[in-house]
């Protein structure tokens, strides 16, 4: 098919998320390699965000694409009640990885079901129904996920696609305190907050939370944030589910952002770099006494796709090669040196009201009005389909020959992290030229 043939057909039939479906012409991706990929006429483009912050390996990583020809020549499939040479190896592997405690695992194919499965486990063994979430925040698309959403994508579904029992909390978010304080005079009062919530609320089964929040805008907490949370929940006997689909696997310089702060939560859940996102791949991390709570009593999950071999056999292969690039080391330094240059350019346009990330995971939030803190754009914006100042950005990138993801008033820089300085440097000077569209919306001074 030519490039107009695929376009036409794609955007004639098939569904594209996350927006109204009108007006979609979507662009023609022909092959990608390392931090780049080219469309149908053969235009590079560098991936400043490694698509939905998944392909933290790069594209093309041809060792994982090995291991996928072989286990499909060896072991297309096999149902989840069989133990696989490819589930004992990737269990395996995941014992030296994870952090130490979590070592009984669920499989499935994306973040969205291994949270669902992680919420439904968590309500399971703790026979209660609330789960504690935050506002700034994106857990998935399923039903259950959906309902644990903060933001925007659950407000537009919420009337007709709800689980009940829901309780938000504030967000760990220095920028836009809840409370209107500065740290560190708060005393870290977003995490305290939980603990009076904990103790008022009754029935709340666990508390989910990005370790460093991923699409809502790469908030890291605060250094006391995370261990005071465990401890809370320690307290009120209520699990802790770290949702790491976006800031594990090297993103933030560690395996996961959880060891930053050297916390051990009762669940882990994370997929896309699990195998650089060449293909889907799901995990539910659980403590043994979460798994043991099963031994006598009914699991009640389970799908046709768990623990499916295909998906396992490339999951071994991307841990030897985050291993054999040395990655996760290379994600801390080039990720400073990402964080510098960004803030060098914001510090030069006044719609940049913050820089902020850690890792080669960061942000750069958009303002109208640096004093105030004013975004450029809302959430309701988004709902009713305004047009946004981010997206005036992204699509000047685009032209430029860099994709990056906006939403709503922020833009997410996150290459894959084989990504070379030149191609940072590359990445930022574009960034810098289209700032100035946004220049255009806020005020002086």
């Amino acid at each position: 098919m030519d490039a107009e043939e695929v376009r036409r057909i794609v955007r004639e039939t098939n569904y594209v998320t996350w927006r109204r479906q009108g007006g979609w012409d979507p662009l023609v991706v022909a092959r990608a390699q390392g931090s780049s990929f080219w469309d149908a006429d053969g235009r590079e483009y560098l991936d400043f965000s490694s698509q939905l912050i998944a392909t933290n390996l790069g594209h093309g990583n041809r060792r994982i694409a090995e291991a996928i020809a072989e286990q499909a020549r060896t072991l297309a499939y096999a149902a989840p009640g069989f133990a696989t040479e490819a589930r004992a190896r990737l269990s395996a592997a995941l014992l030296d990885v994870l952090p130490k405690g979590l070592a009984r695992f669920f499989f499935s194919t994306s973040g969205t079901e291994a949270n669902e499965a992680a919420l439904k486990i968590a309500r399971a063994v703790t026979r209660r129904t609330k789960v504690l979430a935050r506002y700034r925040s994106y857990h998935g698309a399923t039903a259950a996920a959906i309902s644990v959403t903060g933001e925007l994508r659950r407000r537009a579904i919420e009337p007709l696609q709800k689980v009940p029992g829901t309780v938000f909390a504030p967000d760990c978010y220095c920028y836009r305190c809840p409370f209107g304080l500065s740290y560190p005079s708060c005393g870290v009062a977003c995490a305290e907050y939980v603990d009076y919530q904990l103790s008022r609320e009754g029935d709340v089964a666990a508390m989910i939370v990005e370790p460093v929040v991923g699409t809502n805008g790469v908030i890291v907490p605060v250094p006391e944030y995370l261990p005071r949370i465990r401890a809370i929940t320690k307290k009120h006997d209520v699990l802790l589910i770290a949702d790491e689909v976006m800031s594990g696997w090297g993103r933030v310089g560690e395996w996961f952002a959880v060891d930053r702060w050297g916390v051990v939560p009762d669940l882990l859940t994370t997929a896309k770099g699990i195998t650089g996102a060449q293909i889907p791949l799901g995990l539910t991390a659980t403590t043994a006494a979460v798994h043991d709570a099963f031994r006598e009593a009914y699991f009640p999950h389970g799908h046709t796709y768990e623990a499916h071999p295909l998906t396992l056999a490339p999951g071994v292969a991307a841990i030897e090669e985050y291993r054999r690039l040395d990655l996760i080391a290379k994600s801390r330094t080039d990720g400073e040196y990402l964080l510098a240059r960004l803030r060098e350019v914001g510090a030069r346009h006044r719609s940049v009201g913050e820089v902020r990330g850690l890792g080669l995971f960061a942000a750069v939030e958009l303002v109208r009005d640096r004093r105030t803190k004013e975004p450029l754009n809302t959430e309701d914006d988004k709902i009713a389909g305004r047009p946004l100042v981010v997206d005036r950005v992204t699509a000047a990138m685009m032209k430029e020959g860099v994709f990056c993801i906006g939403w709503v008033s922020h833009l997410v820089v996150a290459p894959p992290l084989v990504v070379t300085r030149e191609e940072i440097d590359r990445g930022v000077d574009v960034l810098d030229r289209a700032l100035a569209l946004a220049d255009e919306h806020a005020v002086a001074g």
